[in-house]
């Protein structure tokens, strides 16, 4: 089966594309409006490329329109979990188009990798998307494949965000790794 795999960045897509790769053909999908600033964006798409690309890969490129993720978000900006949902929905909607235009026969993705994930709303996300191109669903929790996934890109030299993409991501993660460097100073 050709399989649309929407991909986040290079680092989540090595173990997903490793287990799909094994049963069908894959075309990757780069469809991520979320990710800010605009050089970010820029910066894990070329390392997702390079490495889809030493491996022969079809990589298609979703038109970049944060203006697209700023619509679907409105209302919901600092609201992390609604947030999500629906970047993971707009996200995953663009990928499902993408992928019925280039004759793909099912969707998948790499977002379930993260353990900093919604996985079971990503699934929800990923049936309806599927569903409304008329693609398979092909889902996987793939976090118990995170730390293998980490050491391969890090041994890869892949570019690691620490960040999810949108720019409240950045500030939750930002404010994340403050708060723990204050409790490693307090003990």
């Amino acid at each position: 089966m050709r399989v649309a795999l929407h991909a986040c960045c290079g680092p989540c897509l090595i173990e997903p594309l490793d287990a799909l790769a094994e049963q069908h053909e894959v075309v990757v999908i780069y469809a991520n409006p979320n990710i800010q600033p605009a050089d970010e964006y820029e910066l894990r798409y070329e390392t997702l490329r390079q490495w889809a690309d030493a491996r022969g890969l079809q990589t298609v490129e979703v038109s970049y329109e944060p203006e697209l993720w700023e619509r679907a978000v409105a209302g919901v900006r600092e609201a992390p979990g609604v947030r999500c949902r629906r970047c993971y929905a707009l996200r995953l909607s663009q990928a499902a188009a993408e992928g019925a235009r280039h004759g793909c026969e099912a969707l998948s993705t790499t977002l379930s990798v993260s353990p900093y994930q919604d996985a079971e709303a990503i699934d929800a996300a990923g049936r309806v998307a599927a569903a409304e191109h008329g693609l398979v669903w092909l889902f996987e929790d793939y976090r118990p494949r995170y730390p293998e996934a980490t050491r391969r890109s890090r041994e890869a030299g892949m570019y690691r965000q620490n960040y999810c993409g949108c720019l409240p991501s950045k500030k939750e993660a930002d404010e994340e790794r403050a708060r723990r460097r204050a409790e490693r100073r307090r003990t």
